[in-house]
């Protein structure tokens, strides 16, 4: 693809090739180096949860789910092409050594939080952070590190949720005793991990759960009327009442589209793509911004606007849902379509990353297309790392056709 081509005689995959090649070289050459060294406490062990945007790391409890993000960053970015295969490995085990060591209790149950030293600061259980735990184990075991370990840690988190929070009809409780609303957000990342985990440890139990989860979505989560999936539910599983039970997030809308592709291709079981057809529809209809061209943070039930704030993780969750509605496209009009919108979505993602420390970004962009000052959180990295990870699958994938 040569430089003297204009940008209007580009095909809609070699605009999204210049993309995919840009977000790769951010990511290995200025987001990772950075995080590896001033993310990581080398000290007290775990990763630091953010970053001031002169560069200052802010110390304070570190969350389960934000380890097992870095742990699932770090165990999967040497395939993106990150040539420290060695500090990679060592981050890995420095993750992992503190997810097991600290944030896993005796009983099988992660800590929600801990402090800087490893000790616990919430106990209670947390579904969330479960979910992550078992996403970060499940990657590293299909990966090769520690696969025996991981394995065995990941099969007890297990069997613990199960045997203490399943709920009676399906899914999982938030706490016992039950309290409510229940979260389609929290099974949303379990069934990510269940799926991950179906990739490395053929065991029968993981596959029933993603399935479990699938059928939750599909007859209670998704609105028969609109399409959209809410986030917030009572105990029988219906909407919550008030307010937050008419809560639609077009982040969530993609998330869960691209998670329902995956679990349709790996089931063969062609009847949740309508459905996750309609989630992007919904996300791209309605819940992306004509001002900024971003996705916006909330929806109400009727699909109008309720926050148009922009967080930087809906940005990389449109990207999987445009590059899985490119795999499925009936025709070559339609799959240039959803590349165009991919490789847009891509676009979107970058205006966060104008920072005067490259390697960091704006959490949030404001309805004017203004960033918010803040930190930039380590968290996001698992989103920008899952999102240039399906890119980069696609790009190679499809290379040779175009």
């Amino acid at each position: 693809m040569g430089h003297s081509e204009s940008a209007s005689t580009r095909t809609p995959f070699q605009r999204l090739a210049i993309e995919h090649s840009w977000l790769i070289d951010w990511l290995l050459a200025a987001a990772l180096p950075l995080w590896a060294e001033i993310g990581t406490d080398r000290d007290n062990g775990g990763f630091y949860e953010q970053v001031s945007q002169a560069g200052d790391t802010l110390d304070g409890p570190r969350r389960t789910r934000l380890v097992s993000r870095q742990v699932y960053v770090f165990a999967t970015v040497p395939q993106l092409g990150w040539r420290a295969t060695d500090l990679a490995r060592m981050l890995v085990g420095h993750g992992l050594d503190y997810l097991l060591g600290k944030c896993l209790s005796e009983s099988g149950v992660f800590h929600s939080v801990v402090g800087p030293d490893g000790s616990p600061l919430k106990p209670d259980f947390d579904l969330y952070d479960h979910a992550f735990g078992l996403f970060a184990l499940a990657t590293v075991a299909r990966l090769g590190y520690r696969k025996t370990d991981a394995t065995l840690a990941g099969r007890r988190v297990r069997d613990s949720i199960v045997e203490g929070w399943k709920h009676p009809v399906k899914g999982f409780e938030e706490s016992q005793p039950p309290q409510l609303p229940l979260n389609s957000n929290q099974h949303m990342h379990l069934l990510e991990a269940f799926l991950e985990w179906e990739r490395s440890d053929h065991a029968p139990a993981w596959a029933q759960l993603s399935d479990e989860i699938v059928d939750l979505a599909i007859d209670r989560f998704i609105d028969p009327q609109t399409g959209a999936l809410r986030e917030h539910y009572d105990h029988q599983w219906l909407p919550a009442g008030g307010e937050i039970g008419r809560y639609v997030e077009p982040g969530h809308q993609f998330e869960w589209s691209w998670l329902l592709w995956r679990w349709a291709a790996a089931r063969n079981r062609r009847e949740a793509l309508a459905p996750a057809r309609r989630l992007v529809q919904v996300g791209e209809n309605y819940g992306v911004s004509a001002v900024t061209g971003l996705a916006i943070n909330g929806l109400w039930d009727d699909l109008s606007v309720r926050d148009d704030d922009c967080r930087l993780w809906p940005q990389t969750e449109r990207i999987k849902a445009h590059l899985w509605m490119a795999e499925q496209a009936p025709d070559l009009e339609a799959q240039d379509a959803s590349i165009d919108l991919a490789a847009g979505a891509v676009r979107g993602l970058r205006k966060y990353f104008d920072t005067a420390i490259p390697g960091l970004w704006h959490e949030t962009i404001d309805p004017s297309g203004q960033p918010t000052p803040a930190p930039a959180r380590a968290s996001s990295l698992y989103h920008i790392v899952c999102a240039t990870t399906e890119l980069d699958r696609f790009v190679r994938l499809h290379a040779s056709q175009n």
